[in-house]
């Protein structure tokens, strides 16, 4: 069984995923690694990047400067989903050839486009990380030192926090401390594990 779990920009799913892997052996796949994984130097992708942008988006080891391309693309949405076309595929790969590997009692998609990508449709449940929109905007200015302008930005190009929620079989609500985080995730994995023996059974 594959969860995928997701939540807008700062909502804690990095959080939520540490605490299935670290307390209950829980194989994660983030999809924020594997895009990594498919623009680094050598990779075709990145090429393809800085043939359309320049090398502005270039750091000087040759690696992409993310910020930079972040910054282009989301000020401009055609430039987004030229490079969604371009990336997403190859991270879906990246994503499938990992689940595969798999070994724990169910495995977790962790994702923040889980909805918007189409990389649900791997999933047999999604599992929704919800916080309010305001405390996105706090945590997230206060984590990467960006302005609110640009955390807004990221927002509006990830799905609505209602969107999200329509899609959800499961809801952690994440605003409180890490503490009622853990609780609410170890209550899952419980549920979890059922529904894989109900659906081995």
């Amino acid at each position: 069984m594959i969860i995928g779990l997701t939540g807008g920009i700062g909502s804690g799913k990095s959080a939520a995923a540490r605490r299935f892997a670290d307390a209950h052996g829980i194989h994660i796949v983030d999809a924020d690694i594997k895009a990594r994984v498919v623009v680094e130097p050598g990779q075709p992708a990145l090429q393809h990047i800085v043939d359309r942008f320049g090398a502005a988006v270039l750091q000087p080891n040759g690696e992409l400067d993310r910020a930079a391309l972040r910054e282009q693309v989301f000020a401009d949405a055609e430039q987004r989903r030229w490079l969604e076309a371009l990336l997403h595929p190859l991270i879906r790969d990246e994503i499938v050839r990992d689940l595969n590997s798999a070994t724990s009692a169910y495995s977790l998609l962790v994702s923040p486009l889980l909805v918007e990508s189409g990389q649900h449709q791997m999933t047999q449940r999604i599992l929704v990380v919800d916080v309010p929109e305001a405390l996105q905007l706090l945590r997230t200015s206060q984590r990467d030192q960006v302005p609110e302008a640009q955390v807004r930005a990221i927002m509006q190009a990830q799905a609505s926090r209602d969107e999200r929620l329509r899609h959800a079989h499961d809801v952690i609500s994440n605003d409180r401390d890490l503490a009622a985080l853990h609780q609410q995730v170890d209550a899952l994995h419980q549920r979890y594990l059922a529904l894989t023996k109900g659906v081995t059974a």
